[in-house]
């Protein structure tokens, strides 16, 4: 789930990797003569003493890293070899990195680096690391160090990047399936039990947290379906408590698991006024003190109601954007239009440009109110699941929106 940073931030971090690079040139070189010459036609044969594992490293402080991260080790002593096959490499600093984000055509790909190197990250993000050896021939070995030194060639490495179905966690049972075929079985009897996408993700995070609420309110219905077994690997814990509890020809396919870091697991903390659930309550209160006054002198405040519907209808829009026309596959069927009406900016423009108005107003807000009910019941159907951290929101709109009904009639 997450990527590399090729310069830590911290002045002495800057100087322990460059030390460190100075260090690790001869090593890199002697892996790349090694591997370089030879993989150009075909990967070397591994040795008797060869493993290959799985890394599952813990969480970040970074959004890309809330998740963790999972990657694939392989070593031999006999051959020097010890690298990383990391499918979850990507570039902030790439062309139309952003715009490709919003599009759902994010590139990620596959890296490989010396383990020490990988390593050196998480060491310096005090962030854990296990590994999960895997028990396997060694002609299996060698037909997975094939498949990744295939995937590490430049017209090969790239691919379709999707936050809950394709990325570098739930790789790692795709390639075990499609290298051992129908061999491999996962066992789900470890869940308690089988999770949607969204509960899935909402473990990971703060529910009042600015990214929680976003990712609720830009994921559509579509991720409340539950995932299966195999589906839940796309958070790297997952696959971990996954690979524990899989066999190949029903043998377990773990043969032990050690860990290589050993740090605290590093946990959220928010500060309560920084967070949406307050500014949504401040909102509240501030929007209900002014309906207040603005009842009680008979008028309405065109500035704070242009601000409600220039906000909610970009947001609207954005989302309706997100559903029908980009490639995001956990997007589309986002019932959170029902309350961020796309509509709300024309009538932002009536709001701006007329003193009066207009007699179908009152209809179009007897609809929105309608809309945001049609929601509320969604909800309790779980059709989609939104963020309670709307509630104090969705009251701000209806308060103002009955108001200007009444307004509007008298």
């Amino acid at each position: 789930m997450s990527g590399f940073k090729d310069t830590p931030s911290h002045i002495y971090s800057d100087i322990c990797w460059r030390f460190y690079q100075m260090r690790q040139s001869l090593f890199l070189l002697a892996l790349l003569l090694l591997l370089g010459g030879r993989l150009c036609a075909q990967a070397p044969s591994l040795s008797e003493k060869s493993q290959i594992s799985v890394l599952t490293c813990s969480k970040g402080d970074e959004l890309y890293s809330l998740f963790g991260h999972t990657a694939f080790r392989v070593q031999d002593t006999v051959l020097g070899i010890d690298v990383v096959y990391n499918y979850g490499t990507f570039d902030f600093n790439r062309p139309n990195f952003y715009l490709n984000f919003v599009k759902g055509r994010l590139i990620f790909w596959i890296s490989r680096r010396s383990f020490d190197h990988f390593l050196f990250e998480y060491e310096l993000e005090k962030r854990w690391v296990k590994e999960q050896i895997l028990d396997l021939s060694l002609e299996e070995k060698n037909q997975l160090l094939n498949f990744f030194e295939t995937n590490y060639l430049p017209e090969n490495r790239e691919y379709l990047y999707d936050p809950l179905l394709n990325n570098c966690s739930n790789i790692t049972g795709t390639i075990l399936k499609d290298q051992f075929g129908d061999a491999i079985v996962f066992d789900g009897s470890y869940l308690d039990q089988q999770y949607t996408f969204r509960q899935l993700v909402r473990q990971n995070l703060d529910l009042n947290s600015w990214s929680s609420f976003g990712i609720d309110v830009a994921f559509g219905s579509v991720v409340d379906r539950k995932a299966t077994v195999q589906e839940h690997m796309f958070l790297p814990y997952y696959a971990m408590k996954q690979l524990r509890h899989t066999s190949k020809n029903e043998k377990p396919l773990v043969k032990r698991e050690r860990t290589i870091l050993d740090y605290a697991e590093i946990k959220q903390s928010s500060f309560f006024p920084l967070t949406p659930l307050f500014w949504f309550i401040l909102l509240l209160l501030f929007t209900a003190i002014v309906t207040y006054l603005d009842h009680k002198h008979g008028t309405r405040s065109r500035w704070l109601d242009l601000t409600l519907f220039v906000v909610t209808g970009f947001i609207g829009l954005f989302l309706m954007v997100l559903w029908l026309a980009t490639d995001h596959t956990s997007t589309p069927w986002n019932f959170n239009v029902l309350w961020a009406l796309p509509t709300n900016l024309f009538m932002a423009y009536v709001f701006a440009f007329s003193q009066q108005l207009p007699h179908w107003f009152q209809k179009y807000l007897w609809i929105a109110l309608s809309l945001m009910g049609i929601m509320i019941l969604l909800w309790i159907f779980n059709v989609q699941i939104f963020s309670p951290v709307l509630i104090p929101l969705l009251l701000t709109l209806a308060m103002r929106y009955g108001y200007l009904m009444k307004f509007a009639k008298g």
